[in-house]
C-alpha cells in the first residue's frame, strides 16, 4: 500500500473507526514512515483546535421563550394568582434550565477528555520516538518520571503475565503533567495514563466503557486519576487495571 493509500484512512484511524486489523496496520506503518507520523500529528493538532472551539457553550432562546409563554398564559386571571404562578413557573424553569445546563456541561467535559486522552494515545503511537524513557524494567521507568511530574506511583510486576512494559513519558492533560505509560500485549499497543485527581475530574469514579474503535478503563486511587485506553479487548484492559490497583495498594 503506498503513502497516499495509508493518509486516506488517517482521518478514520484517529477517529477510532478503523477495524482493529486495520488500526494495527496503520499504526505499524506510522511508525516506519516519518512522512506519515508528521501528517498524523498534524491532523491531531487541528482536531484538537476544532474540538477546544466546539466546547464553548452558548444557551438556546428556549427556556426564555418557555417562560414567556408561562407569564402571558396566567395574564388573564387575577393580578396576584397570576403573577404567583408565573413567579412559581418562573422558579421551576430556572431550575431545571440550570440543572440541564449543569450536565450538558458534564457531558460536554467527559467528551473533551476522551478526545484528549484519545488523541495523546493515537499521536503518541504515531510518533519516531513514543517514549522517552525505553525500557521494560519498572525500576527504571519509575524513577525517570521523579522530578518530571508532582508525584509519584507504583508500577506492577508482570512476571508470569503476557503484558511488556515499553517505556513512559509525560503527557500533558489540559497545563496538567502526568504520565504516559505504553504496555504491549499481543502486538496491541495500550496507553496508562495517570494525573493528579484534583486537576483531571471524571464524573464517574470509575467507569469501563467502549469508545469507538477503543476500549478505556479509569478510575481514582490515593489522590491520582488513571486512565488505561487501547485498542484490546476489556478483558485484557482489565487485567492491565487490576495489575496497576494491587500496585498502587503496595
Amino acid at each position: 500500500m503506498t503513502c497516499g493509500e495509508w493518509r486516506d484512512q488517517l482521518d478514520t484511524y484517529l477517529d477510532g473507526e478503523l477495524p482493529a486489523e486495520g488500526m494495527r496496520l496503520l499504526d505499524a506503518h506510522l511508525r516506519t514512515c516519518a512522512s506519515c507520523a508528521a501528517d498524523a500529528l498534524a491532523r491531531v493538532q487541528f482536531k484538537r483546535a476544532l474540538k477546544s472551539a466546539a466546547t464553548r457553550f452558548t444557551p438556546s432562546t428556549q427556556l426564555r421563550e418557555e417562560i414567556r409563554r408561562k407569564v402571558e398564559g396566567k395574564g388573564r386571571r387575577s393580578w396576584n394568582l397570576g403573577w404567583g404562578l408565573a413567579t412559581a413557573a418562573l422558579a421551576v424553569l430556572l431550575v431545571v434550565g440550570a440543572l440541564t445546563t449543569y450536565l450538558q456541561k458534564q457531558d460536554l467535559r467527559q467528551q473533551h477528555l476522551y478526545s484528549e486522552i484519545a488523541d495523546l494515545h493515537v499521536s503518541t503511537l504515531a510518533s519516531a520516538n513514543p517514549v522517552d524513557v525505553v525500557s521494560t524494567d519498572r525500576h527504571t521507568v519509575k524513577p525517570w518520571f521523579q522530578g518530571k511530574i508532582p508525584f509519584t506511583f507504583n508500577l506492577p510486576d508482570l512476571q508470569n503475565t503476557d503484558f511488556t512494559l515499553q517505556g513512559g513519558r509525560v503527557a500533558y492533560l489540559g497545563q496538567v503533567p502526568g504520565a504516559q505509560l505504553i504496555y504491549q500485549i499481543r502486538k496491541h499497543n495500550i496507553s496508562v495514563f495517570i494525573f493528579p485527581e484534583d486537576f483531571v475530574s471524571w464524573k464517574d469514579d470509575s467507569r469501563v466503557a467502549k469508545e469507538r474503535a477503543f476500549n478505556l478503563e479509569t478510575w481514582k486511587q490515593n489522590g491520582l486519576r488513571y486512565v488505561v485506553f487501547g485498542d484490546v479487548g476489556l478483558e485484557d484492559l482489565n487485567k492491565l487495571a487490576t495489575l496497576l490497583k494491587s500496585a498502587a495498594q503496595s
